[in-house]
């Protein structure tokens, strides 16, 4: 056979030229193809930017009120120590946890990268209770006071399940009193205007001058309500954010209450004790023990996990335990 019936034969077994080929007349050289390759790629990450939290509508006609999957985050930023724009200040941001390893793997990334932009100096601290008693989300956030270091001014009391998707919120160090960031205007589930739940900021002086949270909340529930009425009693004024017009659509709540119930059983006299001040604990009287503290990354975004052992008078609080 010779050479140009061999070229016909090649051009006849596969075809003729491919489908994408036959679009461009003549010869194609490679900088158009390495070119289209380039703008296909930049319009696949900008659909994946506009289809997931963030700007946009809901991908697949999710209505309103239903969480979106975050973006996958960048790189993490790393705050130069010495560059003034960074600020002279650093949160210790503090995560009540237990056994939500799915929406802790979205948060740490999420967070680490949202404050970062923000140029906000930061610590994330996940306070994970590994006891055996019912869980103690203010107690945990007296450890995590207690633990974040000298190197931190101000603490965010900060839910897991709680992804801020406005840039213009707040976290600054809230030197003029704490700093409500889930006011009730923007929390998408809870409005009443004495709720201080979700997203609170106080500087460490603050949170002192308040003795801290109550230890006598096991289980979910109410203990920030108790918190505010402290917040008052130190002769404090909670401040929220202004100029925020996304709604309830400022931050995404990760939790789902299908498969995760939350533990609201109320025992003997809690029932009671719950809509009261507790007016003698708090840091002075926080009793537990840190089986261990664990610096690790999660997608490039470093955090601490301290494994904490709360203590629990059961005459005192007969509630603590699960039976």
């Amino acid at each position: 056979m010779g050479p140009a019936r061999r070229r016909d034969a090649l051009r006849l077994r596969g075809g003729g030229s491919p489908p994408l080929l036959r679009l461009f007349p003549g010869r194609l050289s490679a900088f158009p193809l390495f070119l289209l390759a380039l703008l296909l790629g930049f319009a696949s990450l900008l659909w994946l930017q506009l289809s997931c939290s963030g700007e946009g509508p809901a991908a697949g006609g999710q209505h309103r009120g239903v969480p979106r999957q975050p973006c996958p985050p960048p790189a993490p930023l790393q705050p130069p120590e010495e560059d003034p724009a960074w600020g002279p200040h650093r949160l210790a941001l503090l995560v009540p946890f237990r056994e939500r390893f799915e929406e802790l793997l979205a948060f740490v990334p999420y967070m680490h990268r949202f404050l970062s932009k923000k140029r906000i100096r930061h610590r994330i601290f996940i306070l994970n209770q590994v006891d055996h008693f019912r869980f103690n989300r203010a107690s945990l956030i007296n450890v995590g006071f207690l633990e974040s270091g000298n190197d931190t001014d101000y603490i965010a009391m900060h839910d897991v399940d709680l992804l801020p998707l406005n840039e213009h919120l707040d976290y600054s160090f809230p030197e003029a009193g704490p700093f409500h960031v889930a006011s009730p205007e923007l929390h998408p589930l809870y409005h009443y205007k004495t709720y201080v739940g979700g997203i609170l900021l106080l500087t460490k002086q603050h949170y002192e001058l308040c003795n801290g949270m109550s230890n006598r909340f096991w289980g979910w529930g109410r203990e920030d309500d108790e918190f505010y009425r402290r917040i008052k009693g130190a002769g404090l004024q909670v401040r929220r954010p202004s100029g925020i017009t996304t709604g309830y659509e400022t931050f995404q709540h990760l939790h789902d209450p299908a498969w995760r119930k939350r533990d609201q059983k109320r025992i003997a006299a809690q029932k009671q004790e719950q809509f009261k001040v507790d007016r003698e604990g708090g840091l002075n009287n926080m009793r537990y023990r840190i089986e261990s503290r664990t610096d690790l990354s999660v997608a490039g975004a470093p955090c601490t996990v301290l494994n904490i052992l709360l203590d629990c008078d059961t005459n005192e609080t007969p509630w603590c335990t699960f039976g």
